[in-house]
């Protein structure tokens, strides 16, 4: 397409603001080719969606109704939506996870699209995102020409609708008037190539057609034009009988046995969605227009395109257009009817196809109405808009046609047939006057960055669950034991201070260049966020993330139980979002970057607990083997790109360390620790506990298992660390030893640090010299409750068993 500002205006605001857009224009100025080259380009995470089931086909979308699941009457605003009895309104896991990270709607036709509507999915868009922001936050783009096709509001729906709406259009919708939207209109036409056309154009889709205007296209009246059978035209009527007459008149004119084609319908492809007749009659001689794009590369025909039958076969029909030197030969097509889903894998929004719908993509084009017209050129057409009835018709009409050269008109054009709306002429006049121009994109893009990093170092959702949590243990001090309100006290403490501290760097931000620079492109701004990214995470992690390992409770009761779990698994949810952006973002921002960390948040959902369980926790107990399990979550979540909670969640940790499973069917018995998870990382659990357990020479029931037959005879303590060090003095690293004992490296490591005070192995044999010489400089200098407390002060370079051997150093000297 060729470029031109009004379109790279449009490309600018869609992709690098959040403004909501009206994308408007007369017939021909490339809306559609502007949308499909979105879906194609744009790194947005969009669903399309039409409110007709042939809009949305040609859109490659869906409809309205079918996506947000909205009731086909009038939607009042002070109606209850999600009790509807009309419509389902429960929505699945997949499309809840689809609306929460989406970024972009785009909606196609929106002149048919009513103002009730419109509010019913800004409803439901803020029933599932941000309840405080027009469509729930996520912007639209709202693409069509409100002189063409009207909304359809019958005489008992608008008496419900009138008290709360100015009009039936979109533009009165509540949300649209509260969402500050632009409207961009693209003004090059890439149909018509005459300016004399063009004007006319113009003047009828603004109600005023002059009188040189109207005398100069009135010179196309012919009353009584019958074309020649080659010469390809097509007659635009008002009415659907009129259309279906006269093609039954001229098919039965014809000659020749008829060749019926039957559709293929598989999967699902509601019948009102159709494309084509389901039985296609045709004769050779029939003048046919195609109604999709050729699929093949070779591009022969166009939607609209005419021509006439010259040869009829079982699966092919060959025709011929006029000025066209080829025949062209042509096949079913295939039309999609389409679902969106999330991708598994890539957690992308993606198109699943549901149904399809095969048939010859011709039909009989010696009349159409001009409802079934819209969006389609013809080289030639007959016009009858003597009985035009609707807002737009006779424009819709008129604009289908390439030129004056191939127009005929079968009743005069006069203002009776120029039906113009009142409403509409008002918005256009008024949006004309405020088009958008650079200043306002540039002032749109930083107010868009820095509502991004806004929302980066926003805590005030871990308010609820928190406070939630304290209310349920205040009321139920007798029912509840354990580490609550001290952890809980802290974690509130910390969000009222990040609140604080990030609302004064977001003024900050706003304060640094000039009222349009760009975040991005900002060395200041950058400089103040990555060390704002560093801050936060270092404090999150300090209080909130401590703070929550450290909470513990138990109860007898299940529904307080129940309570304080779905808020812990809120905050933690919380957490890992928030971790992930200032890990994903430490080393700047950017905002392609930070829409796919928001994007992968959606999915941090923990996976719900089969069963309610008392929950018994000692965090103090066995604090290392707690440490060491985290490492190894960690390592495996990054290892399979998970979150570490989907390995295993903070109240298994918990159990373990209390527990000590050594078998996979004693490791069962640890709530949340199910099949899946016991196949996939139980081995290697199990490894780090009886590491552990060896160690510490931590005498246990569970270290032969009645569900476990040994395999050799288990060597006593002293004997199973002689031979670690005899390994060891026949050279082999500390690495090579597990691998040949099928034992934790740091049970190796554990069993060589006895053999220090003998003399038989040096601290250095076990740690670099260099964290030997610096532990033994920096340790003394910290307070510390245990090694855990330590290494959280330290570099995580320091292993636990280092910071031991040096320690227990230290403290003997």
């Amino acid at each position: 397409m060729k470029q031109n500002k009004e379109l790279d205006l449009a490309w600018d605001f869609v992709n690098n603001t959040s403004r909501n857009i009206f994308l408007t224009g007369k017939a021909g100025t490339g809306k559609t080719t502007f949308l499909h080259k979105l879906k194609f380009q744009s790194q947005k995470r969009m669903v399309v969606v039409a409110p007709t089931g042939v809009a949305a086909i040609n859109a490659k979308g869906v409809t309205i109704h079918s996506f947000f699941q909205l009731p086909f009457g009038p939607i009042l605003p002070n109606g209850e939506l999600d009790s509807s009895s009309t419509f389902n309104r429960k929505f699945s896991k997949t499309k809840i996870n689809i609306i929460k990270s989406l970024d972009l709607l785009v909606i196609d036709e929106i002149s048919m699209v009513r103002a009730d509507l419109l509010d019913g999915i800004d409803r439901t868009l803020k029933r599932f995102k941000n309840r405080d922001l027009p469509f729930g936050g996520t912007q639209l783009l709202m693409i069509g020409d409100l002189q063409q096709l009207s909304p359809v509001v019958k005489e008992q729906e608008w008496q419900l609708l009138e008290p709360f709406y100015k009009n039936v259009f979109f533009f009165s919708s509540k949300a649209y008037q509260n969402s500050n939207p632009i409207t961009i209109e693209l003004k090059h036409i890439y149909r018509q190539e005459n300016p004399i056309f063009i004007n006319i154009l113009n003047e009828i889709r603004t109600n005023k057609l002059s009188q040189v205007s109207a005398d100069e296209l009135n010179k196309r009246y012919q009353p009584d034009f019958n074309p020649n059978e080659n010469d390809g035209y097509i007659s635009l009527t008002t009415h659907n009988h009129k259309a279906n007459r006269i093609n039954k008149q001229e098919i039965e004119k014809l000659k020749g046995k008829p060749q019926v084609y039957n559709a293929v319908v598989e999967g699902k492809f509601p019948e009102h969605s159709y494309p084509n007749k389901e039985e296609l009659k045709l004769k050779v001689g029939a003048q046919v227009m195609f109604i999709k794009n050729d699929s093949s590369p070779d591009k022969r025909y166009f939607n609209g395109k005419i021509g006439k039958v010259i040869l009829l076969d079982d699966d092919e029909v060959v025709v011929n257009c006029p000025d066209d030197d080829f025949n062209i030969i042509t096949k079913p097509e295939v039309w999609e009817n389409i679902k969106y889903t999330v991708d598994k894998d890539t957690k992308a929004i993606s198109e699943d196809r549901i149904g399809s719908y095969t048939q010859m993509p011709l039909r009989l084009a010696w009349s159409i109405t001009i409802h079934k017209s819209q969006g389609l050129t013809f080289e030639k057409a007959i016009i009858d808009a003597e009985d035009a009835f609707a807002h737009g018709q006779t424009y819709v009409a008129l604009s289908r046609c390439k030129s004056l050269d191939g127009l005929i008109l079968k009743s005069k054009i006069t203002p009776n047939q120029i039906i113009s709306n009142s409403n509409v002429t008002s918005f256009n006049e008024n949006a004309e006057a405020n088009q958008p121009d650079a200043k306002i994109l540039q002032e749109s893009k930083r107010t868009f960055q820095l509502s991004l990093i806004s929302e980066i170092f926003n805590f005030y959702k871990f308010l609820y669950p928190a406070n939630r949590i304290l209310d349920v243990y205040y009321k139920n001090t007798g029912s509840i034991e354990g580490n609550v309100e001290t952890p809980l006290t802290t974690i509130k403490d910390s969000i009222a201070n990040l609140l604080k501290i990030s609302n004064s760097f977001n003024n900050q931000l706003k304060s640094i260049g000039d009222l349009v620079d760009i975040p991005e492109s900002n060395n200041t701004l950058q400089e103040r966020f990555t060390k704002a990214i560093k801050y936060f995470d270092e404090q999150t992690k300090a209080t909130i993330e401590n703070s929550l390992q450290a909470l513990s409770f138990t109860t007898d009761n299940k529904a307080i139980n129940k309570d304080i779990t779905k808020q812990l698994d809120t905050l933690e949810e919380l957490l890992a979002a928030k971790l992930l952006f200032f890990d994903g973002l430490k080393n700047g921002f950017n905002v392609q970057h930070f829409l796919e960390l928001r994007a992968q948040t959606v999915f941090l959902a923990k996976e719900k607990p089969k069963k309610q369980h008392k929950i018994i926790i000692n965090s103090t107990a066995n604090i290392e083997l707690f440490e060491l399990l985290k490492t190894l979550r960690n390592e495996i979540a990054q290892r399979e790109d998970l979150v570490h909670f989907q390995i295993f969640t903070q109240k298994s940790l918990y159990a373990m360390c209390e527990m000590l499973p050594t078998t996979k069917q004693e490791l069962k018995a640890i709530h949340g620790i199910g099949k899946t998870r016991i196949e996939n990382y139980g081995t290697e659990i199990l490894q780090v506990i009886k590491s552990y357990c060896e160690e510490n020479e931590i005498e246990t029931s569970r270290n032969i298992s009645v569900f476990e037959v040994p395999k050799k005879a288990k060597l006593q303590k002293g004997d199973t660390k002689k031979v670690s060090l005899e390994l060891f003095k026949k050279g082999k690293s500390l690495e090579e030893i597990a691998e040949d004992r099928e034992l934790n490296p740091n049970t190796i490591f554990g069993h060589l640090a006895s053999f220090i005070p003998s003399g038989e192995v040096k601290v250095t044999d076990l740690m670099p010299e260099s964290h030997y010489s610096e532990l033994k400089t920096i340790i003394p200098t910290k307070t510390f409750d245990n090694l855990s407390d330590l290494k959280h002060q330290l570099d995580e370079k320091y292993s636990y068993g280092e910071l031991r051997l040096v320690v227990n150093e230290l403290t003997n000297n």
